[in-house]
């Protein structure tokens, strides 16, 4: 009966084997996870005394957002916090604007026109969240690599 014995070298080698496959993976993934446009995403939104419809609005980091305003009373304006974009309308008129969501978190918009005694609380939130699809593969290297720990440990165990 013949020993099969794996030397220090061939151990090595197969560690190095395992280590560029994990390597060409993340690097796949990466490629795939990077967004190769961003989503258009467009919101109107209704400003009447002392309110916005719909006064939150979500979207993922990099999409492109498109903003229509409509005014159903009064003169009102939209101010983003963060962004330092505005425009405002006229009832009968719209105002609009476009952005690209590049900085992830809660901002807070603002009616930017004197509209009322209640104008200072007039307010809306845009949430910038994380993009998604990133985390879904940053989650699926994850599990890989833990895979191939615990595949390279069982390796080297029942080997030696």
């Amino acid at each position: 009966m013949k020993s099969h014995k794996v030397t220090k070298s061939q151990s090595h080698m197969k560690s190095i084997r395992a280590i560029i496959i994990f390597s060409f993976i993340v690097y796949s993934l990466w490629l795939i996870a990077s967004p190769a446009e961003a989503a258009e995403r467009f919101f109107e939104i209704k400003a009447k005394k002392f309110s916005y419809t719909p006064n939150i609005i979500t979207v993922n980091r990099g999409d492109a957002v498109k903003i229509r305003l409509l005014s159903e009373d009064v003169h009102h304006g939209f101010f983003l916090d963060g962004y330092g974009i505005k425009t405002s309308a006229h009832p009968g008129m719209e105002g609009s604007l476009k952005f690209i969501a590049d900085k992830p978190g809660r901002y807070t918009f603002r009616c930017s026109v004197t509209c009322g005694e209640f104008h200072p609380y007039m307010v809306g939130y845009l949430v910038v969240g994380p993009n998604s699809r990133f985390w879904l593969f940053a989650a699926i290297v994850l599990v890989i690599g833990i895979g191939s720990i615990i595949t390279l440990n069982r390796v080297k165990k029942t080997n030696g």
